[in-house]
């Protein structure tokens, strides 16, 4: 039965065009009247006839058209609207609007009849019947959609009751052309675009695959959405997946939102599917790359799976769900956790996509803005993006998280920052979408951190990185010479290596073998690395440990034989410091402790200075000089702080030595068992922290301390019992084999006439220290020049005249006093 007119009593009026078949309940145009009735009924979503021609039809509220056109005319009554809205407009025929129940202004949805993606959500202007069948949009629509669906027919209705939703974050990529992102944007500029462009379509509706364009600092941007977060129940659409759900009826719950002032939008530059296919190529660091931490890396990455259910657990046991990573910096924080991701992401690989983790990196000088509330709003938007991604697994990434949360909240956006990100460390216990979340925070000084971020339920689990032990710095060096081929260094070299390298963490290692790696290219004749053992022990001259750089003291090259003499007091050095690291087994077979400390005492000048550095150079040791009044402040709990801090170092770069030149300054005799005024004196206060730190509750292990002093009887009692200063040793004036050596060694580089008779200066040179017999050399060789300029030699004269000038003033009560001194100890 043919179709019948619509209106037959007015067939002039802009509906009579349209007519309407009985049997398909559809509403037909007059040249489609004939290809209907050989096709009648239509089937769903029909847009061709068996011969290829093109149906334009109103079925079900639903306009189905192929006549898409540019928009060239305009409309008097939209003169003064917004570009911003009149771009989202598109234009239908009176007649049609009316037949599919569609008012002026009302939201639409445009897509092709063969796909099921969106192309378009936009508002609807009515244009004079005449027009029929044709839809006009504006000109970046109309690229838009003909560029991806030439040819296609279209089919148009009203969003359905339910839609659109208000959205909480909107997520659109930049899809940028090969060569038009050579300058990418930052990530400030990504969020001022998000800014941006939440105030330019504000109101607007998108879904899955709108375009964007937009003007941004002179780039012309093209965006995609590419996620969206429902206001309703805070849940994160795939819109890849949830728009499956999208029907052409009136009760569709396809996801489509809206641009509200509660909303945020974010722009990225790949959406997190590229991202997860890129991720492959990203992995750089492993477990097998990581030298000396097999220890601290299972406890992490057993903590890790325990909390993202990698491994089972029995009912009941509670689990941590962060953990705190702490050590001096170049310990290989930053690499553990890089260690970590590039597990979970090859766990990924490894069961296709069955296991989706998100790994968040979270930088706390990002979160930070001048603005009040944007910082605490940016750490809840990144949480959220964890506790969106559940069920699959999260791991979050804080690096230097002292800066996070200090432990002196110096003004109020620190401390609500902080009281933030407690609540979302507390929240990780209680709340269900934490249950698959892992936070992972690193520091380099455990003392800044808040006090609150340490207790239980928070940071409750904590990790030392500490210094590398020798075996730790050997497989150190194993994994980065793996990476080096063609290298010539053996076994034995790698442990002397290890062996001499104290106090270097993995970042200097890695520093020390890059540095000799470009000495063997600036030296080699090939192309071919020959890395040597020499060319990493002319790197040890320029490579210093970074732990050290604080305190250590660069000594002049002062050797064992640059000494004359005091052979009984180089034995015992050799004893305490020496031995116990080139002969560690015996010791350890013979239950032998080497020696705690060593007190060198006698009268000044007699190299008990000269001899601490010979044996900082000799024992290839980290070497502290500490002087006893920079320890002292004028503030209070400074100065045993100061001490603390000392004894802190020498144990990270151990094993070391630490040096106190005048300890009778910070080591005097305290009052008579006295502990009432006399101990609020600074000096009894670094002296008491002194004794606790030498001999305390903490272990003091490979840290040998060696003191000198003028004035062994001044020093505490307590100072030089066993366990703190074991050896007590007597540095006298040089005997007359000493002063022979001495004068041995320094007139060796002087021009001597051959009238000088060292034993005769020896034996005029009695009872002198090793320093004024330097001080009679000195003289010599001036009073040579002063006589005459051009002098080759320096005469006996000139030694007598010196030796008259530069007498002994080490005084015979001193020397009882030493007497005395050696018999009571």
């Amino acid at each position: 039965m043919p179709p019948k007119s619509s209106n037959k009593k007015s067939a002039s009026k802009p509906t009579a065009i349209w007519y309407h078949c009985d049997v398909c309940e559809t509403h037909i145009t007059a040249n489609d009247r004939e290809g209907h009735e050989r096709i009648c009924p239509i089937g769903d979503h029909q847009s061709q006839t068996d011969k290829g021609e093109s149906l334009e039809y109103i079925h079900c509220g639903t306009f189905y058209t192929s006549s898409l056109e540019v928009k060239k005319f305009e409309i008097e009554a939209l003169k003064d609207m917004p570009s911003k809205y009149l771009n989202n407009l598109i234009f239908l025929s009176e007649g049609a609007m009316r037949l599919t129940g569609i008012h002026i202004g009302q939201e639409v949805m445009i897509k092709s009849t063969t796909e099921e993606e969106i192309s378009l959500i936009r508002n609807v202007w009515p244009t004079p019947d005449k027009f029929l069948t044709t839809v006009f949009v504006n000109d970046e629509d109309y690229k838009q959609i003909w560029s991806s669906y030439a040819g296609h027919s279209w089919q148009i209705q009203a969003l359905p009751k339910d839609q659109p939703i208000i959205a909480k974050t909107i997520v659109l990529q930049i899809i940028a052309k090969p060569g038009e992102m050579d300058d990418p944007l930052n990530d400030q500029q990504l969020k001022d675009l998000g800014r941006l462009l939440k105030l330019e379509y504000k109101n607007l509706c998108y879904t899955k695959g709108s375009h964007i364009r937009y003007d941004f600092f002179n780039k012309s941007l093209e965006l995609k959405v590419i996620e969206a977060t429902n206001m309703k129940d805070d849940a994160v659409y795939d819109l890849e997946k949830s728009i499956e759900k999208l029907t052409l009826n009136k009760n569709s719950n396809g996801d489509i939102f809206k641009i509200a002032n509660c909303t945020q939008v974010d722009v990225v530059y790949e959406n997190n599917e590229k991202q997860a296919e890129n991720n492959e190529d990203a992995i750089s660091v492993v477990k097998d790359d990581i030298g000396g931490l097999a220890k601290q890396l299972e406890i992490i990455e057993e903590a890790i799976d325990f909390a993202l259910g990698l491994r089972d657990i029995p009912k009941g046991v509670k689990i941590s769900r962060s953990l705190l990573v702490y050590g001096s910096s170049g310990c290989g924080k930053t690499i553990i956790c890089e260690a970590m991701a590039t597990k979970l992401l090859q766990k990924q690989y490894d069961t296709k996509s069955t296991f989706l983790p998100l790994i968040l990196k979270l930088n706390s000088s990002e979160l930070f803005s001048k603005f009040l509330g944007e910082t605490e709003k940016n750490l809840n938007a990144q949480f959220d993006k964890v506790f969106h991604h559940y069920p699959q697994p999260s791991l979050v990434i804080i690096e230097d998280v002292h800066n996070l949360c200090p432990k002196h909240e110096n003004n109020e956006v620190v401390k609500r920052v902080a009281i933030a990100f407690f609540s979302i460390l507390d929240a990780l216990a209680i709340k269900k979408e934490a249950q698959k979340c892992f936070v992972l925070a690193t520091t380099s000084n455990v003392e800044l951190l808040n006090p609150s971020l340490r207790r239980c339920g928070r940071l409750d689990c904590e990790v030392e990185v500490a210094p590398p032990s020798p075996e730790g710095r050997k497989e150190i060096f194993r994994c980065l010479l793996r990476k080096i081929e063609n290298h010539r260094l053996t076994e034995e070299d790698i442990q002397e290596i290890a062996q001499i390298t104290h106090g270097f963490v993995g970042a200097d290692l890695a520093n020390l073998v890059n540095n000799a790696t470009l000495k063997a290219m600036k030296l080699g004749n090939s192309d071919v690395v020959q890395l040597n053992i020499g060319h990493v022990r002319d790197a040890l001259l320029v490579v210093k440990p970074s732990a050290m750089r604080e305190v250590l003291i660069e000594c002049p090259n002062v050797r064992w034989t640059d000494i004359g003499g005091q052979d009984d007091l180089k034995l015992k050095l050799k004893q305490a410091i020496e031995w116990p690291l080139k002969h560690a087994e015996q010791f350890k077979r013979l239950g032998i402790k080497p020696p705690r400390g060593l007190l060198m005492y006698g009268p000044p000048g007699c190299s008990k200075t000269m001899i601490a550095k010979a044996l900082a150079t000799e024992s290839q040791l980290n070497f502290l000089s500490i002087k006893g009044p920079e320890l002292f402040s004028m503030w209070v709990g400074e100065s045993e702080r100061a001490v603390r801090e000392v004894f802190r170092k020498a144990r990270q770069v151990a094993p070391a030595i630490i040096f106190f030149d005048e300890i009778d300054a910070i080591g005097g005799e305290r009052a008579d068992g006295s502990s009432g005024a006399s101990g609020s004196s600074v000096k009894e206060r670094v002296l008491t922290q002194l004794l606790t730190e030498m001999d305390g509750v903490e272990s003091l292990e490979n840290v040998t301390i060696v003191a000198a002093t003028n004035r062994p009887d001044m020093i505490d009692k307590a100072l030089l019992r066993p366990g703190r200063i074991d050896r007590i040793v007597y540095v006298g004036l040089p005997d007359d084999e000493a002063r022979q050596q001495i004068f041995q060694i320094k007139l060796q580089k002087m021009p001597l006439a051959d009238d000088v008779n060292i034993q005769k200066l020896v034996d005029s040179t009695n009872g002198y220290s090793g320093a004024e017999i330097q001080a009679v050399c000195h003289e010599a060789a001036l009073k040579t020049l002063e006589e005459n300029f051009d002098a080759s030699s320096v005469t006996m004269a000139q030694f007598e005249y010196a030796l008259n000038i530069v007498q002994p003033r080490t005084s015979a009560d001193l020397l009882r006093l030493y007497e005395e001194y050696m018999k009571k100890t």
